[in-house]
């Protein structure tokens, strides 16, 4: 028999005990031990609930039994989050966690206390909720020189872009629904200012390249700036738009960002709407592969949790080899990035000759409904050059990044 204890007892955190409890004799049968929940921390009670016969709320009560061997943390947040992982770790408890703040921060760290105690930090719900991605770039895309990762990494955002482009909503009335359901937090900043999916792929990036990619370091944009007329732009030019994550090598320099992006509908991310993820991997060999599902939820995020605690007890004593060195990558200055860029301008006398002499060769689009503006798409071009022209161009409406 293997002791767990579960930090934790939100959303995510009575889903591993609901998962484990309901997927009993699977779990274990996987695991090649009897997994049993000992401890579950929490700050409040949980009268009448089956988990209150063994709730604690005091960490040391954990920390200090030598037979919990596993710790799950899904308390969310950097602390104190940190403080009890990085003691379980020195303990020599391995831990599961679904924390991407967590893991963005700290998880080089995290990792190197894990190898040096024999003990593993495991985290594949961190960056995918229920979609398996940290295992296959950490164990299976090995043979492979990772040129592109790019991704739909974030559930709300998607749901609420969604929603714009069926219904031809604006953002804050869909935000608002959003909200009503639950997909939205009551502050919703995070998720659409871009901040979630940043941790995600810098989480994503630092495993795949081996080293520590600091969040706070990647360009980052949400999705407030998003319109109805937008998108019918983007109907006009048979296109989605998306929140993406995205890191690529050119030429042995990494550009991370994270920004709303036009994405051609043959485009396999363009597909795919909701809360749902996707997540796409270029290799030199294996060229594309492509991850989807679930990217949040009670139950997804969950199971991938479980699936680190079963990967923890049969690996008890032995740490899983997982690069990531905390020596920092590096990367290339964004402003030396190349991208296409849709661009809406007020029409004001003479704006067209300004556009081509600033420009050159753009395509010209029309939207049904949308006018007293012109909109167009740029040929390729570095973000350095595309600001200094937007400056001069003036009168910006807004600016989307195309991938095409």
């Amino acid at each position: 028999m293997v002791n767990i204890a579960v930090l934790g007892y939100g959303t995510v955190g009575s889903g591993v005990v609901e998962v484990i409890n309901t997927n009993h004799d699977i779990v274990n049968k996987r695991a090649g031990e009897e997994i049993r929940i000992k401890y579950v921390l929490d700050l409040r009670d949980f009268p009448g609930d089956p988990v209150a016969e063994i709730l604690t709320h005091d960490f040391n009560d954990i920390l200090n039994d030598d037979e919990v061997k596993v710790v799950v943390e899904v308390m969310g947040g950097v602390e104190p989050a940190y403080t009890f992982v990085k003691k379980s770790l020195l303990a020599g408890k391995s831990v599961a966690t679904s924390n991407k703040e967590l893991v963005a921060a700290h998880g080089s760290e995290l990792i190197a206390i894990a190898k040096e105690h024999a003990a593993n930090f495991l985290f594949e719900a961190s960056a995918g909720g229920g979609i398996p991605i940290i295992r296959p770039l950490n164990s299976s895309i090995t043979a492979d020189d990772i040129t592109e990762i790019t991704g739909i990494l974030n559930g709300t955002t998607n749901y609420i872009l969604t929603k714009m482009a069926n219904e031809g909503a604006d953002y804050a009335t869909v935000l608002k629904q959003a909200q009503d359901l639950g997909y939205a937090e009551r502050n919703p900043e995070a998720d659409v200012e871009g901040g979630d999916t940043c941790r995600k792929i810098a989480i994503l990036t630092s495993i795949a390249f081996g080293k520590n990619l600091d969040y706070a370091t990647i360009y980052t944009e949400g999705i407030t700036k998003i319109t109805a007329e937008d998108f019918k732009y983007a109907d006009a030019m048979k296109s989605a738009i998306k929140l993406l994550g995205t890191t690529k090598n050119v030429d042995d320099k990494l550009y991370s960002f994270v920004a709303p992006v036009m994405l051609n509908e043959t485009n396999p991310l363009a597909k795919i709407d909701d809360v749902f993820n996707g997540i796409m991997v270029h290799g030199n060999a294996v060229d594309d592969i492509m991850f989807y599902g679930r990217g949040a939820g009670k139950l997804p995020t969950a199971s991938a949790v479980v699936s680190d605690v079963v990967d923890a007890v049969k690996h008890m004593g032995t740490n899983i080899m997982t690069i990531w060195e905390p020596e920092e990558l590096e990367t290339g200055d964004f402003s030396d990035a190349v991208n296409r860029f849709f661009v809406r301008v007020a029409d004001e006398a003479g704006i067209e000759e300004k556009i081509n002499q600033l420009f050159g060769d753009v395509q010209y689009v029309s939207a049904d409904g949308v006018t007293g503006e012109k909109a167009f798409v740029t040929s390729d071009m570095t973000e350095g050059d595309f600001q200094k022209k937007k400056t001069e161009l003036g009168s910006i409406i807004n600016v989307i990044r195309v991938a095409f």
